[in-house]
């Protein structure tokens, strides 16, 4: 079934667009390459995310909302699978016939970023929920968990993926979205490693967050390994989960469209709204990968992921089993 978005993309026109994107790729791109060659890329992009974090902490997206029986929250550390777990819940909420011009006609992202034209359906909006047969909608955040908003009355499932398979993902990801304007892959390791890269900031304190509330009978706590292991049996978890009855034939039509083929074939469905009228639209689906990571990485960086983040949630008091939802390098 297909549901009509109950609200317009709040786009400037094209024009607009057109000469805010030529001026900044004009300013921003050199600029990049300039504090790249004086070993200054690293300083200046790395104010983005605390500056960020202080401007959610002041004005949390979710402000004013409480969430109810028929939310169902998907909360990621950026590109660790989530779009996976969103299309897995919101077909087991329409029973695997959900259809729609852009998931986030569905979906609602409040923490989407200023940039991205806050295009998604507004979380206060009730139409989806109210055409699902189950009842329920899913929300998308990649908040850390103190500023997701809490309710006994909602569910809230997390996935977590190896981080180097994280890192990865992201510098692709970025690199699609602001081509130019990226520095080095170094640069941006570092960045990440230091918690401050722009999109996620802080992958063990995100983790580490999400974890410790694994005790709640309202959360629900995935590793994307094991999803890519046994996409069936997640999906069987997921409806348990989210009190959706799923017989074999409602989990069948999920695994079909929640496979990598099927969603890479509606990649544009899932990506993010050019944000440049000049720029192909950036690849969502891209692999979709477990322990794809020496694409990019060298051994040695792989090893200084896992150091690092081990001992980060070490040092946050975390029990996180690390080896149980990564590949060790």
């Amino acid at each position: 079934m297909t549901i009509p978005a109950s609200f317009e993309r709040r786009q400037l026109p094209l024009a607009a667009r057109y000469a805010m994107g030529a001026a900044a790729y004009g300013l921003i791109a050199p600029t990049v390459r300039v504090l790249e060659a004086l070993g200054l890329a690293g300083r200046a992009i790395g104010t983005a995310w605390p500056r960020r974090e202080r401007d959610l902490a002041k004005k949390n997206p979710f402000a004013g909302y409480t969430p109810g029986e028929h939310d169902v929250f998907v909360a990621t550390y950026a590109k660790s699978g989530t779009n996976w777990m969103m299309q897995i819940a919101h077909q087991l909420a329409f029973h695997g016939e959900a259809e729609f011009e852009h998931i986030h006609c569905m979906v609602p992202w409040p923490d989407s970023a200023p940039q991205m034209g806050k295009y998604a359906i507004p979380v206060g909006d009730p139409s989806v929920w109210m055409a699902s047969p189950e009842k329920k909608r899913v929300i998308k955040t990649h908040l850390n968990w103190e500023l997701i908003p809490y309710s006994e009355n909602a569910r809230y499932m997390m996935v977590i993926r190896d981080p180097k398979d994280v890192f990865v993902s992201n510098y692709h990801f970025v690199k699609g979205i602001f081509p130019g304007f990226v520095p080095s892959l170094e640069t941006w390791y570092q960045l990440y490693l230091s918690g401050k890269i722009p999109i996620g900031g802080s992958w063990a304190v995100n983790t580490a967050g999400y974890w410790a509330q694994r005790h709640r009978p309202n959360v629900l706590i995935e590793s994307f390994k094991a999803m890519k292991r046994d996409l069936p049996g997640t999906v069987r978890r997921v409806a348990a989960f989210m009190n959706v009855p799923a017989a074999d034939n409602i989990t069948e039509k999920v695994c079909a469209k929640a496979s990598f083929e099927y969603m890479k074939g509606i990649d544009a469905k899932f990506g993010v709204w050019a944000m440049f009228p000049w720029q192909t639209p950036s690849t969502m689906i891209r692999k979709g990968a477990r322990g794809g990571s020496s694409e990019l990485l060298t051994r040695e960086q792989q090893r200084r992921i896992d150091q690092t983040f081990q001992a980060e949630l070490k040092n946050l008091g975390s029990d996180f089993p690390y080896e149980e939802f990564c590949d060790l390098a």
